[in-house]
């Protein structure tokens, strides 16, 4: 059997770390620091790689992966309920904590999409202020903008 393995992978918005084994992916970070894409990567992660490639190309706008976040019971429900959020849709704090049946949580939620370990696949970047605003996003809210203009896109319209 194969042990937990770390690899880095490129992207548009920064270096990915990701983290996983047989069961599933642990974890999906954005580091600010760069760092060479792994040459040597697990058949476990494999498909991982190749499903945020897609995403990254415009082609993939929903994740079929294994995932196993590690987190309290609290945080893997919130998890779960961020992964009802579709491409190209955002819902607000407040929506959310209707999802999982507790308005008066909003704080928790918020802190538990905070610590979400498994980034984009677990689209944490889709949850906003009720405001519209782009409030709080562990990757920087610079990549949380890019994130939601690249699932919707503006097409410029044509004058003539």
């Amino acid at each position: 059997m194969e042990s937990k393995a770390v690899i880095y992978y490129k992207t548009p918005i920064g270096t990915a770390k990701i983290i996983g084994d047989q069961k599933g992916i642990q974890s999906i970070s954005v580091l600010d620091d760069t760092f060479e894409t792994s040459k040597e990567i697990p058949s476990f992660l494999k498909q991982c790689i190749s499903q945020l490639d897609e995403y990254f190309a415009g082609t993939r706008t929903e994740f079929d992966l294994q995932l196993n976040p590690q987190g309290t019971e609290f945080q893997l429900k919130v998890w779960k309920e961020l992964l009802n959020i579709p491409y190209n849709s955002t819902r607000t704090y407040l929506e959310q904590t209707k999802a999982i049946g507790d308005v008066k949580a909003i704080r928790a939620v918020a802190s538990a999409n905070g610590k979400n370990p498994i980034w984009i696949v677990i689209p944490c970047h889709r949850v906003i202020g009720s405001d519209g605003s782009l409030t709080g996003y562990a990757g920087g809210i610079w990549r949380k903008k890019w994130l939601l203009d690249h699932e919707n896109p503006v097409k410029q319209q044509s004058l003539f």
